[in-house]
């Protein structure tokens, strides 16, 4: 770090503190710029995915498409801007140029552009009229261009990077204002079936000649990073600092998992980008009109994002009209209106907070600093000391759901781990224990009356700096349980928030609110039913019971005849297809599985695919056991899943008798769809009771 940089942290870091005696904290590690604090600071912004292929029913076009296929009969921006903005969004990132190579400005460097499309006689600039609505609704505006180009001829040649640098410098330099570029690692083949090499310092040179305070996206930043998924979850662990020595882009990037915690005491300061889409798919297509997210959904994206430490880059899709469809943007009002009501009023502000320790014992860095509603102020301790503690008292029993923390993050991230408890009256209680805060970290949980909250600093890098913490009440929603197991035996139930109790049965009842609640995952190897119902409102609204039953656990299964296990990996979203190396062979097919130990068999069940995709389905089949995988013997002959084709769910079938074996076999004799040639099954079981 230079001189400058470090007088204008310590600046930054001490400007709201002009009265204390005690120096503060130094920096500690990477430490963020001032354009990476406001970055973070806008948490919630939305990504457009616009193009070719919102006409073509493509996530990735080839280059081919003719550009007259772009179209948009009533292109609006105003609208798309004025949607953001009453959704809570504070900028708008679109996709200048997609890996089809199309641009939706006019380039000088390319002839797949909307200059060759119909819209507007090839006469009009989707970049234009972006950045003017962003301007007239007091967003920030941000592009999206791929390097990746399956329509220039001269991609994959020298000549290329400079052609890219082109088109990068007429994007921001025309355009007002870029707040964010963002690039991924995409860098497949283009029309000559070459590759090219990227030259990633041209192009951030670019970049900042055009835009110095520009946050640069990809999966090593410089600005920030994606956090290696699309689902929008990010890491429960989530460090703002990355190592970035020896990593590259694309195949070249640190691996996903690191992509998703970060590094502790990594090299460079470059936080989590939390990017997913509204939509099952990135464009739009009208076949998902009906799969928008659910708002629960989007509320545990939004506490797996911005509560964990990343910022939320939510994708809504430009329907081929030009225009945000109504689906999306009801259900982004909906969201906006739940977060507001959720975050309305800060029960903890300005309340009495003591701590186990103050810094100097100088009150700049007192602990009714953490609820003062002012992030630049802050609660530290002197710098020998890494854990400590505060008190919240809320002044009289108050109902919470919510707690948020923020630590100083212009003096870097420290906190390693924490803990919440609430007080209940004769003793704290733990909420939760977590790892990481950074620049902020929501807590949710059930609904409970406290007096007085405690965070518990367990360990830290450096000194704790914490800024806020806030406590809040937010709406309860309810949210149905998810029963799963694994191949171990191991239950587990969830729900998508963190409002209910989730209440339990395993002995055929149906849950109550004097039912045991589910906190940690149970064992149930030799299979049963599982019964759960969500709670809220102290007990008087839930859900409907959610049934799961179980065979056998496969915890000691193999399959004889496949490397392919998906037949009994306790996960019915996976599927077992017959003879992948050779799809040409027909019926029958076998799966032949060792279960590991000879057992009693009582039946067996087949679960067909679950995933809407009915191919392999079996109608007609043949069931065997054996002792030694060699002799078998029949138990049941050319039988059929009745309906199956109509109803494919779960096949419960039970044996005459009893058979002791340790090898089963499934022959699949016919399908239920004449057409296929292969089997499939999400699970095969076998039941002992």
């Amino acid at each position: 770090m230079n001189k400058l940089t470090l007088m204008t942290l310590l600046g930054l870091s001490a400007s709201p503190l002009l009265a204390q005696k005690t120096p503060p904290p130094a920096p500690y590690g990477a430490v963020p710029t001032p354009q990476q604090i406001a970055w973070q600071k806008m948490e919630y912004y939305m990504f457009i995915h616009f193009g070719p292929n919102t006409f073509t029913n493509k996530e990735w076009g080839h280059g081919d498409e003719d550009p007259k296929v772009f179209n948009p009969t009533q292109l609006d921006a105003r609208q798309w801007a004025r949607t953001a903005k009453a959704a809570g969004m504070k900028a708008i990132i679109i996709t200048a140029k997609h890996h089809d190579g199309f641009c939706l400005w006019p380039s000088k460097f390319s002839t797949h552009t909307v200059r060759e499309s119909a819209w507007k006689d090839g006469k009009g600039d989707v970049l234009r009229e972006l950045s003017n609505a962003c301007k007239e609704y007091g967003l920030k505006f941000g592009v999206y261009l791929s390097p990746w180009d399956r329509n220039h001829p001269k991609y994959g040649t020298d000549e290329y990077n400079q052609i890219f640098a082109n088109t990068l410098n007429e994007v921001l330099g025309n355009y007002g204002d870029v707040y964010e570029q963002w690039f991924d690692g995409a860098n497949g083949e283009g029309p000559n079936g070459k590759k090219q090499v990227y030259d990633w310092p041209l192009f951030h040179s670019v970049v900042f000649k055009n835009q110095p305070k520009a946050i640069i996206f990809s999966d090593i930043g410089p600005g920030c990073r994606w956090m290696g998924n699309e689902e929008g979850i990010a890491g429960e662990t989530n460090w703002s600092t990355l190592n970035v020595k020896g990593f590259g882009m694309g195949s070249e990037a640190p691996p996903t998992n690191v992509l998703n915690t970060g590094n502790e005491n990594g090299e460079r300061w470059i936080p989590a980008e939390v990017d997913v889409s509204i939509r099952p798919g990135w464009f739009y297509s009208p076949d998902t009109d009906d799969r928008v997210k659910s708002l629960n959904h989007l509320l545990k994206i939004y506490y797996a994002s911005v509560g964990r430490n990343g910022n939320l880059l939510l994708n809504v899709p430009v329907s081929r009209k030009g225009l945000i469809h109504p689906n999306d943007s009801t259900r982004l009002m909906e969201f906006r209106r739940t977060i507001d009501e959720s975050f309305k009023t800060n029960l903890a502000l300005r309340k009495a907070v003591t701590g186990s320790e103050v810094r100097g014992n100088d009150k700049a860095y007192a602990a009714t600093n953490l609820t003062d509603g002012n992030f630049d102020s802050y609660w530290t301790t002197n710098d020998n000391t890494r854990q400590g503690s505060f008190i919240v008292d809320l002044g009289k029993p108050t109902d919470v759901n919510r707690v948020v923390l923020q630590e100083y993050i212009p003096l870097g991230q420290r906190v390693k781990s924490f803990k919440l408890e609430a007080w209940n009256g004769s003793a704290y209680e733990t909420i939760d224990q977590q790892t990481t805060i950074g620049y902020k970290r929501i807590l949710a949980f059930p609904t409970r009356k406290t007096a007085k909250i405690r965070v518990t600093i367990l360990d830290a890098l450096a000194c704790p700096v914490i800024s806020e913490c806030s406590v809040y009440k937010a709406p309860e929603l309810l949210s149905t349980p998810a029963i799963n197991r694994s191949k171990q035996g191991l239950v587990s139930i969830t729900t998508e928030l963190a409002d209910p109790i989730i209440r339990y049965t395993t002995d055929g009842s149906e849950p109550a609110v004097s039912s045991p609640v589910y906190a940690k995952p149970f064992e149930l190897v030799q299979g049963g039913t599982v019964k759960a119902k969500a709670f809220i409102l102290n007990g008087s609204k839930s859900t409907e019971t959610v049934r799961a039953s179980f065979d056998l656990a496969p915890a000691k299964w193999s399959v004889v005849n496949s490397k392919d296990n998906r037949a009994i990996d306790s996960n019915p979203n996976s599927v077992w297809v017959s003879n992948r190396p050779d799809a040409g062979k027909k019926y029958p097919h076998e799966l032949v599985i060792d279960l590991g130990e000879a057992l009693n068999l009582t039946g067996f069940t087949y679960t067909p695919r679950q995933d809407n995709n009915h191919s392999g389905t079996i109608y007609r089949y043949s069931f065997y056991v054996s002792q030694d995988g060699q002799n078998w013997q029949p138990v049941q002959e050319n039988s059929a899943f009745a309906n199956i084709k109509n109803n494919p769910v779960k096949q419960e079938i039970r044996f005459p008798k009893t058979y002791g074996a340790r090898f089963v076999k499934l022959v699949a004799l016919a399908p239920a769809n004449d057409a296929d040639s292969q089997a499939s099954a999400a699970e095969v079981g076998v039941l002992v009771n």
